[in-house]
Protein backbone atom coordinates (compact mmCIF):
# COMPACT_ATOMS: atom_id res chain seq x y z
CA UNK A 1 0.00 0.00 0.00
CA UNK A 2 1.52 3.13 -0.98
CA UNK A 3 -0.91 5.71 0.36
CA UNK A 4 -1.17 7.77 4.36
CA UNK A 5 -3.67 5.43 6.37
CA UNK A 6 -5.29 7.81 8.54
CA UNK A 7 -7.65 6.98 11.69
CA UNK A 8 -10.29 8.51 9.74
CA UNK A 9 -9.65 6.71 6.62
CA UNK A 10 -9.51 3.21 8.72
CA UNK A 11 -12.70 3.49 10.16
CA UNK A 12 -14.58 4.81 7.00
CA UNK A 13 -13.04 2.39 4.56
CA UNK A 14 -10.78 -0.47 3.78
CA UNK A 15 -7.96 0.28 0.79
CA UNK A 16 -9.22 -1.53 -1.95
CA UNK A 17 -5.30 -2.12 -3.27
CA UNK A 18 -4.56 -4.33 -0.17
CA UNK A 19 -2.91 -7.57 -0.81
CA UNK A 20 -4.75 -10.68 1.20
CA UNK A 21 -2.55 -13.36 2.35
CA UNK A 22 -3.59 -16.12 5.02
CA UNK A 23 -2.26 -15.48 8.53
CA UNK A 24 -3.78 -18.58 10.11
CA UNK A 25 -6.60 -21.04 8.97
CA UNK A 26 -9.70 -18.37 8.34
CA UNK A 27 -7.54 -15.56 9.19
CA UNK A 28 -7.15 -13.48 6.00
CA UNK A 29 -4.11 -10.73 6.74
CA UNK A 30 -3.63 -7.79 4.60
CA UNK A 31 -0.13 -6.04 5.65
CA UNK A 32 0.30 -2.37 5.90
CA UNK A 33 3.72 -1.96 7.07
CA UNK A 34 6.10 -4.94 8.63
CA UNK A 35 9.34 -4.98 9.78
CA UNK A 36 11.04 -8.15 8.96
CA UNK A 37 13.15 -8.06 12.09
CA UNK A 38 10.52 -8.30 14.83
CA UNK A 39 9.84 -4.87 15.22
CA UNK A 40 6.99 -2.75 14.66
CA UNK A 41 3.93 -3.73 12.38
CA UNK A 42 0.24 -3.01 11.19
CA UNK A 43 -2.22 -5.31 9.65
CA UNK A 44 -5.77 -5.59 8.66
CA UNK A 45 -7.59 -8.92 9.74
CA UNK A 46 -10.19 -10.36 8.60
CA UNK A 47 -11.75 -13.36 10.75
CA UNK A 48 -14.07 -15.86 9.27
CA UNK A 49 -17.29 -16.46 11.24
CA UNK A 50 -15.63 -19.48 13.60
CA UNK A 51 -12.16 -18.16 13.16
CA UNK A 52 -9.56 -18.08 15.75
CA UNK A 53 -5.81 -17.60 16.85
CA UNK A 54 -4.57 -19.53 19.11
CA UNK A 55 -2.90 -18.39 22.81
CA UNK A 56 -0.02 -16.09 22.01
CA UNK A 57 2.17 -14.02 24.12
CA UNK A 58 2.89 -9.98 23.64
CA UNK A 59 6.57 -9.11 23.92
CA UNK A 60 5.15 -5.51 22.75
CA UNK A 61 2.34 -3.52 23.01
CA UNK A 62 -0.53 -4.51 20.88
CA UNK A 63 -3.95 -2.49 19.51
CA UNK A 64 -6.66 -3.76 17.90
CA UNK A 65 -9.06 -1.44 16.47
CA UNK A 66 -12.45 -3.60 15.50
CA UNK A 67 -14.26 -2.02 12.29
CA UNK A 68 -16.74 -4.69 11.43
CA UNK A 69 -18.29 -7.84 12.99
CA UNK A 70 -17.04 -8.61 16.66
CA UNK A 71 -14.17 -10.53 18.25
CA UNK A 72 -13.72 -11.59 21.43
CA UNK A 73 -10.78 -13.15 23.96
CA UNK A 74 -11.02 -14.36 27.48
CA UNK A 75 -11.17 -10.94 28.84
CA UNK A 76 -14.67 -10.47 27.10
CA UNK A 77 -16.31 -9.61 23.93
CA UNK A 78 -15.40 -6.69 21.05
CA UNK A 79 -17.69 -5.12 18.79
CA UNK A 80 -17.23 -2.84 16.09
CA UNK A 81 -15.65 0.47 17.37
CA UNK A 82 -14.10 -1.35 19.97
CA UNK A 83 -10.32 -0.27 20.70
CA UNK A 84 -8.56 -3.27 22.49
CA UNK A 85 -4.65 -2.38 23.70
CA UNK A 86 -2.69 -5.26 25.30
CA UNK A 87 0.41 -4.48 27.05
CA UNK A 88 3.69 -6.05 26.91
CA UNK A 89 3.65 -9.44 29.06
CA UNK A 90 0.36 -9.60 28.00
CA UNK A 91 -1.10 -13.31 26.77
CA UNK A 92 -4.86 -14.27 25.27
CA UNK A 93 -6.77 -16.13 22.48
CA UNK A 94 -8.83 -14.97 20.10
CA UNK A 95 -12.10 -15.93 18.66
CA UNK A 96 -14.72 -14.48 16.21
CA UNK A 97 -17.75 -16.57 16.50
CA UNK A 98 -19.43 -13.93 13.70
CA UNK A 99 -16.24 -12.99 11.75
CA UNK A 100 -14.43 -9.99 11.94
CA UNK A 101 -12.42 -6.79 10.01
CA UNK A 102 -10.11 -5.25 12.51
CA UNK A 103 -6.98 -2.89 12.31
CA UNK A 104 -3.66 -3.94 14.42
CA UNK A 105 -0.96 -2.47 15.29
CA UNK A 106 2.27 -4.14 17.00
CA UNK A 107 5.44 -2.80 18.27
CA UNK A 108 6.68 -6.02 18.45
CA UNK A 109 5.38 -9.45 16.76
CA UNK A 110 3.38 -11.68 19.22
CA UNK A 111 4.68 -15.14 20.17
CA UNK A 112 2.33 -18.01 19.74
CA UNK A 113 2.17 -20.50 22.91
CA UNK A 114 1.14 -23.51 21.80
CA UNK A 115 3.70 -24.91 18.83
CA UNK A 116 0.80 -27.46 18.16
CA UNK A 117 -1.04 -24.53 16.74
CA UNK A 118 2.22 -22.64 14.86
CA UNK A 119 1.35 -24.71 11.47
Amino acid sequence: MNQVLTLKDALSRVPEDLEWGVLRPGVGVAWIYRDPDGGPSAAYLRYEPGASVPLHHHPGLEHILVLEGEQQDERGVYPAGTLVVNPPGTRHSVQSPKGCLALLIWNRPVEILDPAEAA
